[in-house]
């Protein structure tokens, strides 16, 4: 991507099993690399910030806490940010922002957010497709069950526990809600599943204190433990070959990215996997539509797609990331007939006739500022 010196930072919400102090990795090849996460605190995280500032550390690996105002760098040059559909435009703009021209950006998913495939069909974006499953991996078998179920459910998940393998339980909710509406617990369904399987099984949810969450998984990946009952903090970054059993409880409540993030935590050895998707009495036909896209197909670009159509594009110039364009003038079907002449006359401009500070980009500029999208334009560099 044309950068010499780049700071570079991966980001991701999955639980991190990283002790609290800094990590530097060693450089073979001269870069200084170091992990920085909401843990660091004191001199290890003062160090980090000065690091960053003067140049001496060249590659950044990080959680959320990269966005914050007091990260500066001294010369940013690229940013990847991994797991793009787990951050806003804004974020994604703020660390884009950080460098003193704008830096190179990598953004990479599973599964592409409506706006991303947008922005990729208006061509502001480069897209690089690898559909090909890494070497040793299994395709996993969608299963859609009714709630009603359960019972059946738990002694399947007996025998695949009495059978050496490892599962996953996930609940939309860490508890159970004041509401009308019954939403799924982690916190009873561990209790339940607790009664039955004892030690075996363990619990994490973004409410726990990072030690009980790093001694959970610690135990979960060792195998010691058979079962994790979680909330969606596992939908990145959790690698267990040994688990081959996903249960996904009131799986409608859940996006279509969220379902093929969750699903992706199995199928990482050799051993066959299964992913149930357990869903309530009432659903919609937009849920419905969902759950059945989810056990037709693993293809993460053609989900991305048909959430496109269910959720619509958000806006290209603002920061909603789904929801259906708001078109002042021109229909959706006049914009589609439109376009591909709107972005060959875009390449013009910008390529022949000096961008925006020659005679065209002076009336394209007021163009923008008349319709008050103006400032939107800057978000198109967030992703």
């Amino acid at each position: 991507m044309g950068a010499s010196s780049a700071a570079c930072a991966p980001a991701s919400t999955a639980i991190s099993m990283a002790s609290s102090a800094t990590t530097v990795l060693p450089a073979p090849t001269g870069a200084e690399v170091v992990l920085f996460t909401g843990r660091d605190k004191g001199r290890a995280r003062e160090s980090i910030l000065m690091g960053l500032l003067d140049g001496s550390i060249d590659i950044v690996v990080g959680t959320h806490a990269i966005f914050q105002d007091t990260v500066a760098y001294r010369n940013l040059a690229m940013v990847v940010i991994d797991e793009q559909h787990r951050f806003g435009v804004g974020q994604r703009l703020m660390l884009a922002g950080k460098g003193k021209r704008a830096p190179h950006v990598l953004a990479m998913t599973a599964t592409p957010i409506p706006r991303t495939l947008t922005l990729a069909q208006y061509g502001e974006l480069d897209v690089s497709k690898l559909d090909e499953l890494p070497p040793g991996r299994q395709a996993i078998d969608t299963v859609v069950m009714g709630q009603d179920k359960t019972g059946l459910l738990v002694d399947r998940l007996a025998a695949q526990i009495a059978e050496g393998r490892q599962a996953y339980w996930v609940c939309p909710m860490v508890r159970e809600s004041d509401g009308p509406e019954e939403i799924a617990a982690a916190e009873a369904r561990y209790a339940a599943l607790r009664e039955r399987f004892g030690e075996d099984v363990v619990m994490v949810h973004g409410q726990l204190a990072p030690e009980l969450k790093d001694a959970a998984m610690e135990r979960f990946a060792s195998g010691d433990a058979k079962l994790l009952v979680a909330t969606t903090v596992i939908e990145v970054g959790v690698d267990v070959p040994n688990a081959t059993l996903m249960v996904i409880e009131q799986a409608e409540r859940f996006g279509l990215a969220q379902l093929h993030q969750l699903r992706g935590r199995v199928g990482r050895g050799s051993a066959k996997s299964i992913c149930i998707l357990l869903r309530g009495d009432t659903l919609s036909e937009t849920a419905r539509e969902r759950l059945a896209l989810m056990r037709d197909t693993q293809d993460g670009f053609q989900l991305a797609e048909e959430d496109l159509r269910l959720r619509g594009g958000g806006e290209l110039l603002g920061t909603r990331q789904s929801g259906d364009a708001a078109f002042r003038i021109a229909d959706l079907e006049q914009i589609t007939r439109l376009l591909p002449a709107a972005h060959d006359d875009a390449r013009l401009l910008m390529e022949r006739d000096g961008g925006l500070e020659g005679s065209r980009g002076e009336a394209a500029r007021i163009l923008l500022y008349l319709f008050e999208r103006d400032f939107g334009v800057r978000t198109l560099r967030g992703g």
